[in-house]
């Protein structure tokens, strides 16, 4: 195709739809339909132009043209109450179920290591003496020690706020770090399972290992799975680099990137509510087994919303991307 003639031919078209697209909306129904109609042959022309005589000058601006008239004749969709509903009753559920396989083994080892951590803390006396004086221990483990009080030690509000802000940080971690091949992942849930398994350790050899997970399972329940999710999924997205299946790299890591940024949406939700039950449930004056219950209960609620929703929804088709239409087009599309 001889690209001068061809841009000769039809530079009179391109420039019409550029003058309709500089007047917005100001124009007539007549106009409107001209729009629509040199934007689909302007698409054809473009489609042309890139399979049989690429020029970058002429590509770039028949794809600006395409772009902008796209946007015109679609429309800017506005969200809506109804895509937040859609987004937690079917995108984000589905998308965390569909990605099961990868955060459960997560949780299942993280906690193995966890426990085992915290098993040879105890066993260890010397392992103890490493990590702090004998008097600095004592008073982290002693009844009203450090353990104890940090739950109470700020207004429940502030410390509900300051604990979600924390957990919401530390899950948008695993979730980014997991495009760099996921390897920084293990290292941030390498460090929560240290965290928890001195603390089962050490009081565990104070002889208070109930007390302990007293305090912690109210609330770590459902913050520990947000953030086994999380560390899941940014795995997921880190081996998307190695293998990307059937899908190109790019495509793949575009649609388990969007997918991604949506679970760390709705696991900032999750971790609300678990910043609550910190903040709130934890150190009231409830007996253990109700705080303890509460948690559980909260955990199980979570688990039920993503096998019964998440199934439901992954089962008709839903992966936890974005809708189609709000996908960049990966090739010229005409209305």
């Amino acid at each position: 195709m001889d690209l001068d003639v061809f841009a000769t031919a039809h530079r009179a078209e391109w420039d019409r739809l550029e003058s309709l697209l500089r007047r917005g909306r100001r124009l007539t129904g007549t106009e409107a339909d001209e729009l629509i109609a040199l934007y689909q042959r302007t698409t054809t022309h473009l489609s042309l132009v890139l399979s049989s005589a690429p020029d970058p000058a002429l590509t770039g601006r028949l794809t600006s043209l395409v772009a902008r008239a796209r946007s015109a004749v679609t429309g800017a969709r506005k969200a809506s109450w109804r895509d937040a509903a859609h987004f937690f009753t079917t995108t984000f559920p589905a998308a965390v179920y569909r990605l099961r396989h990868w955060w459960i083994p997560t949780a299942v080892l993280s906690t193995a290591v966890a426990a085992l951590l915290g098993w040879w803390i105890a066993a260890h006396p010397e392992v103890q003496a490493a990590i702090g004086a004998p008097e600095d221990l004592r008073a982290m483990t002693r009844p009203g020690g450090e353990y104890e009080t940090y739950y109470s030690s700020h207004p429940a509000a502030a410390f509900a706020a300051q604990v979600w802000t924390n957990n919401a940080q530390a899950v948008a971690l695993c979730l980014v770090l997991g495009a760099f091949a996921g390897i920084p992942v293990l290292w941030v849930l390498l460090q929560n399972m240290l965290n928890l398994g001195a603390g089962i350790g050490l009081m565990s050899s104070a002889g208070r290992l109930d007390t302990f997970l007293g305090l912690i399972l109210p609330h770590g329940l459902l913050e520990l799975t947000a953030v086994f999710v999380a560390a899941g999924i940014g795995l997921r997205l880190g081996w998307t680099l190695v293998d990307p299946g059937p899908r190109t790299r790019r495509t793949a890591l575009a649609e388990e990137g969007r997918s991604a940024l949506g679970v760390a949406v709705g696991l900032a939700a999750v971790l609300f509510v678990s910043g609550a039950l910190e903040g709130f449930v934890t150190p009231s004056g409830l007996p253990t087994w109700a705080r303890i219950t509460i948690g559980v209960v909260a955990e199980l609620a979570f688990l039920a919303y993503v096998y019964v929703l998440g199934g439901r929804a992954a089962r008709t088709g839903e992966t936890g991307d974005v809708a189609a239409t709000d996908r960049e087009a990966l090739l010229p599309t005409a209305a």
